[in-house]
């Protein structure tokens, strides 16, 4: 597995993947929801100065993806207060390719690169009803809760809880 930085060129291929795996989710939350959440991750937000868009690809295919936010950035378009540490957004790992580390692998190059930056914490948002996201972070990572910076974007009772670890 290689993990390396995204190409422009590859950028229309990662957003379809990303939204593909995300569909995993449809079934759990309201249509609005869903459609808030296809165009967030959709966005040109990981275009933003000095965000890592990171991709694990095996065999000259790119299976996972994820953006790493720098510190002091607005991540989240407003809904959360700029942090002090580099925040990991948008995870996501072809269906095909689950089970295999290509998450982890992603994780570990994000706490990586952030503690060659100097920084002492990583943090991220995750949706309540991403319950394998949730248990990898918290299981495997140990990030811990920090409900003070959770948002509920859509109103509907969906929260976006957030973790942070110490690195």
């Amino acid at each position: 597995m290689i993990i390396r930085d995204a190409s422009k060129e590859e950028l229309s291929f990662i957003r379809e993947q990303r939204v593909k795996a995300y569909e995993d989710h449809i079934g759990k939350i309201p249509a609005e929801h869903w459609e808030a959440l296809k165009k967030a991750i959709s966005s040109d937000a990981d275009q933003q100065e000095n965000v890592d868009l990171i991709v694990a690809e095996v065999n000259d295919v790119i299976f996972g993806s994820v953006a790493l936010f720098p510190a002091k950035t607005d991540a989240y378009e407003g809904y959360v207060d700029e942090m002090d540490y580099p925040e990991i957004r948008v995870l996501a790992v072809d269906r095909n390719a689950r089970g295999q580390g290509i998450a982890s692998a992603l994780i570990d190059e994000c706490i990586s690169r952030a503690k060659a930056k100097g920084y002492d914490a990583i943090g991220l948002h995750t949706g309540s009803f991403m319950d394998g996201a949730i248990a990898l972070y918290q299981g495997k990572y140990g990030f811990e809760r920090m409900p003070e910076y959770d948002f509920e974007p859509a109103d509907d009772g969906i929260i976006v809880k957030a973790f942070r670890k110490l690195i």
